[in-house]
C-alpha cells in the first residue's frame, strides 16, 4: 500500500473509523514488530468535527501538540505523568486535529530487544500491554514526534492490515472527561488488549 494512498485513507476518517483501520496494523522499529490490539480514539477542539474534551488538543493548538493538527499518518509523542512516553498516529484532513492512541500490541519479531527494554520477567502478555509499555517495547522517545510513519525511510515504520477480526468498542481507560464515549477498540482475546479502569475523577452514570 503506497505511502499516498495510506495517508489519504486515514485523512478521510472521523477518528473512530481511523482507530479501527490502524487496529492489528504493524508498527515497527528496527528489528521490534508490533500488531495493534488496542487503540482509541481522540477528537479535537469544541468548534471542531469531532469535538473531545479529553484530547490534548481540546483548548487549540500548542507547541506541544501540533502534530495532532497536521496531515495524517504523523507520529504524536508526548510524555505521560513525566514518566511514560504515549505514541498516537494522527489522522483526519490537515488542519482538524484528531489521533489514535496505540494503547496495546503483540510482539511479533524483536522480543529478545523488547525484554532488554522492559522489566526482567515480564510475561509476553504484558510486553506492550498499554501505551506506555507499548512505546517502551519499541523503544520510541521525544525524538519520534512527527516521524511521517509511513514514509519508505521512517524509523518508525506503519503497515495497515486488510484482514480485520472481530471488533469489541467501549470507553476510553482513565479519562476523567467524556469517559462514557465507547472510542475504544480492542481484538477480543489477543495478548496485548488492557484491563478497563475508570478514572475515579470520571461523573458517574
Amino acid at each position: 500500500m503506497g505511502h499516498e494512498l495510506t495517508s489519504d485513507r486515514l485523512s478521510a476518517l472521523d477518528p473512530v473509523a481511523a482507530a479501527r483501520v490502524l487496529l492489528a496494523a504493524h508498527i515497527s522499529v528496527g528489528e521490534v514488530t508490533l500488531r495493534i490490539t488496542e487503540v482509541e480514539a481522540y477528537g479535537g477542539p469544541e468548534d471542531g468535527p469531532w469535538p473531545d474534551p479529553a484530547a490534548h488538543s481540546y483548548r487549540g493548538p500548542t507547541g506541544r501538540n501540533r502534530v495532532m493538527f497536521g496531515p495524517a499518518g504523523h507520529l504524536y509523542v508526548y510524555r505521560s505523568y513525566g514518566i511514560h512516553h504515549c505514541a498516537n498516529v494522527s489522522v483526519g484532513p490537515p488542519g482538524v486535529a484528531s489521533v489514535v492512541l496505540l494503547r496495546g500490541a503483540e510482539v511479533i519479531t524483536g522480543e529478545s530487544a523488547v525484554r532488554t527494554r522492559r522489566t526482567p520477567g515480564t510475561p509476553v502478555e504484558n510486553l506492550a500491554r498499554g501505551p506506555g509499555n507499548l512505546a517502551e517495547a519499541l523503544g520510541l522517545t521525544l525524538d519520534d514526534n512527527g516521524l511521517d510513519v509511513f514514509a519508505p525511510d521512517a524509523r518508525v515504520s506503519v503497515t495497515l492490515s486488510e484482514v480485520k477480526s472481530q471488533v469489541a468498542t467501549g470507553p476510553r481507560v482513565g479519562i476523567s472527561v467524556a469517559a462514557d464515549r465507547p472510542w475504544r477498540l480492542w481484538i477480543p482475546g489477543r495478548i496485548g488488549v488492557s484491563a478497563y479502569r475508570r478514572s475515579p475523577r470520571a461523573p458517574m452514570l
